[in-house]
């Protein structure tokens, strides 16, 4: 088994060895053909030749015994047994290709004196068959049968009896019979076969020699191409292929090594661009911190002192104090996507159960819910959903598709459903709201994109709350999916290994409609997170996402639909 399954795999793997054994097998078979028709074609030849001659010289030896009957004087039955045996012996002498002759009464006549041995030698009796006789009988004419003749070794030999009728005087009607052997003619067509066997041997190795060579010239730029570009693909840019030649190969190599020189230079274009504009946020986030924490200073200053102001001026400071907020979250998830394109966001794991997480999620962004009329349905299992994760990044994400789905599910009911299985677990938020078409959820997760330029964010949104929540599911190693249709809603799924490195396999929730069977549902307390188990309120400055350094969930949230 092990000897077949390394066949299968060299076969399927093996160009060259797959071109080499069909044209081997195609040549084989080419030759084989070629020397069947060619041995057939001289068999054929040889055998209506040797034929010909063979009618011919029995034809003359018969009209010669004839003439010689006709012109004998016999008047006993001696005198006709001396006359026949006179002629088969003489014709035994001087027919050297011949194996014999010998006379046999014709079917039918029992008149006149018996012929009796050696003029009917019985030796050759055997291969003389009866319908040959009646043939002869019937047509009184010349006729002639294939046969096969014994040979000095247990193998037989091809041969020819001819026949022709006869008359002796007082005998009566008699056969003479000439048996002829093609044994010469076989030993030629046994050469020519042996010649065309080994001829069509070499031919077929120096085949195999050839296509191997050829497949090899061939192949080996093709097979170092796959392993140029296999490298290419592996980041290894400087590869390139050896060229040797000026052919049409060594043209391909060329250009080849012209392609990934190019490639090489374009890739290094933009990894330097990437990493200039990399720089230039992180350092223009850092850069900005300072002057705002100066800015902010003096807005809470006259935030304080709102109610000492003039009306106009009152509102300003109110003003002032949202967009600073929304100005200090948009420089927080700027820095946070700096620190995931450098490579440098890690993960603080721990094992911990979605479903506590998801409850206190939906404790948070229930009141918002309930200022914009949703309401927010849970549908949890009964069976721990526990996994590694990092709990502050795995909230933050839940955060943003709750806030997306407030802000756009026009007051129908949110769902949030939970799920597991053996390799992954997965929470699902649905509204019922606006909705969005596929090329709209294919780029929900773009930085700054928004489905309608013209709608503003209501919910103070930065525009890269959903690109962060995709590199924390990547970063956990799972995944992030939206889907929507225009006036049903929209649905993401969120997608988290069980265990770090494992794969996660087919999600344990579908994403979409709501399934044919769902399990238990569990509604939140509608009066509010108070029947909820207690929040954590996070430090200022830390990142949070959406509402970072804000006291109420409703002042800077995320929106990016």
């Amino acid at each position: 088994m092990a000897y077949t399954r390394f066949g299968r795999r060299a076969w399927s793997r093996s160009l060259r060895l797959r071109v080499a054994f069909f044209t081997v097998v195609v040549g084989t078979v080419a030759l084989a053909l070629l020397a069947t028709v060619l041995s057939d074609q001289v068999r054929d030849g040889l055998f209506e030749q040797r034929r010909d001659q063979v009618l011919v010289d029995a034809a003359n030896r018969a009209e010669q015994a004839q003439r010689r009957f006709d012109g004998a004087t016999v008047s006993t039955a001696q005198d006709a047994q001396l006359l026949a045996n006179d002629m088969v012996e003489s014709i035994q002498a001087t027919a050297a290709d011949s194996e014999g002759a010998l006379l046999l009464p014709a079917p039918g006549s029992t008149t006149g004196a018996a012929i009796l041995p050696p003029a009917t030698d019985q030796s050759l009796r055997s291969v003389i068959e009866e319908e040959l006789q009646a043939e002869i009988a019937d047509q009184n004419f010349q006729q002639w049968q294939s046969i096969a003749l014994p040979g000095s070794t247990d193998e037989q030999v091809p041969g020819i009896v001819v026949g022709s009728p006869v008359t002796i005087p007082v005998a009566g009607n008699y056969q003479l019979f000439m048996v002829y052997s093609l044994s010469a003619q076989q030993a030629q067509l046994d050469l020519l076969q042996r010649v065309l066997a080994v001829g069509a041997v070499t031919l077929a190795l120096l085949l195999v020699v050839m296509t191997w060579y050829i497949t090899r010239r061939v192949l080996d730029p093709v097979q170092q191409a796959a392993r140029t570009a296999e490298l290419l693909a592996d980041g290894n840019l400087t590869e390139r292929m050896q060229v040797r030649g000026h052919d049409e190969l060594a043209r391909l190599g060329r250009s080849f090594n012209e392609m990934a020189t190019s490639l090489q230079d374009q890739i290094e274009r933009l990894a330097a661009l990437s990493r200039m504009q990399q720089r230039f946020v992180s350092d223009v986030s850092h850069e900005l911190r300072t002057p705002l924490s100066t800015v902010r200073m003096a807005a809470e200053v006259l935030y304080r002192a709102r109610a000492d102001l003039p009306p106009i001026q009152a509102r300003s400071a109110e003003l002032l104090q949202t967009q600073l907020d929304r100005f200090e979250s948009l420089l927080v998830d700027l820095l946070e996507i700096s620190r995931f394109d450098a490579g440098a966001a890690v993960l603080e794991v721990e094992e911990a159960d979605l479903r506590t997480v998801v409850e206190r999620v939906v404790g948070i962004t229930e009141p918002l819910a309930a200022e914009r009329g949703s309401h927010i349905v849970l549908h949890m299992p009964d069976e721990a959903c526990t996994a590694d994760m990092d709990t502050r990044r795995v909230e933050r994400v839940l955060r943003n598709l709750l806030v997306n789905a407030v802000e756009h599910g026009e007051g129908e009911p949110i769902e949030v459903r939970v799920g597991v299985h053996a390799t992954a677990v997965a929470a699902v938020v649905r509204d019922h709201g606006i909705g969005m078409t596929v090329p709209e959820a294919e780029r929900v997760f773009d930085r700054f994109w928004r489905a309608d330029p013209a709608r503003t964010r209501t919910l103070g949104g930065t525009g890269l709350g959903l690109a962060i929540a995709l590199e924390d599911a990547r970063l956990h190693g799972g995944t992030l999916e939206a889907w929507g249709r225009p006036g049903d809603g929209a649905a993401f799924r969120l997608t988290v290994p069980r265990r770090a490195g494992q794969e996660v396999g087919t999600p344990p929730l579908p994403l979409g409609p709501d399934p044919a069977e769902e399990p238990p549902v569990r509604e939140t307390d509608p009066a509010g997170p108070a029947a909820l188990p207690p929040l954590m309120t996070p430090a200022r400055g830390e990142l949070l996402g959406p509402w970072e350094g804000s006291e109420m969930p409703g002042q800077a949230v995320e929106e990016d639909r």
